[in-house]
């Protein structure tokens, strides 16, 4: 199988720093195949045998608790599923004007409707937010810095882990995963 892996929080303001070249490494004592990394925040496109998602992310997560003595949330989507999230884009919002304005906050499963309908009655305009299966899209036209829609605050509010990544890299993801050897 063919996966993306995210890692949170990992070498922001300096705190779980992680060279790609050693995160490379740990993938491949993993028995990972076809390792692609992509920028410094912990984008990893592998393939491994196994279908077990949750195994593989325990997996990832030990490995690195092992190695740096830290904890690093990994959430994992297969390539399919992210086709399936550049697929659904939801805003008509011209993501090709400023593709920081738009991001997409990757959660460990899909979150209630109850949930949901709780984080919709706090966003307020400009800013939009829909969720589809457990991705939340973001359109932030003051900046991802100045919206209370945060990694954190979507996190407190569905009770689930979550990372998030702009639509720059949601769509150099995808492009480094169709055009690898996998």
């Amino acid at each position: 199988m063919h996966y993306i892996s995210i890692l949170r929080g990992i070498n922001v303001g300096g705190h779980k720093k992680i060279k790609m070249a050693e995160l490379k490494a740990i993938y491949l004592t993993l028995g990972f195949s076809d390792i692609i990394t992509y920028i410094q925040s912990g984008n990893i496109i592998f393939t491994d045998t196994s279908s077990n998602i949750k195994t593989i992310i325990k997996n990832i997560e030990d490995a690195i608790l092992t190695h740096y003595s830290f904890v690093v949330p990994v959430l994992i989507r297969t390539t399919n599923e992210w086709d399936s999230i550049v697929k659904h884009y939801p805003f008509e919002v011209n993501a090709l004007e400023n593709l920081t304005t738009i991001s997409v906050t990757l959660l460990e499963a899909t979150p209630t409707q109850s949930a949901i309908s709780t984080l919709q009655s706090y966003v307020k305009a400009p800013d939009l937010l829909t969720v589809h299966e457990s991705n939340v899209y973001l359109y932030t036209p003051n900046g991802y810095g100045k919206t209370k829609l945060s990694n954190n605050f979507i996190e407190k509010k569905l009770a689930l882990k979550a990372t998030t990544r702009n639509w720059k890299s949601i769509l150099k993801l995808h492009e480094l995963s169709k055009n690898s050897t996998l």
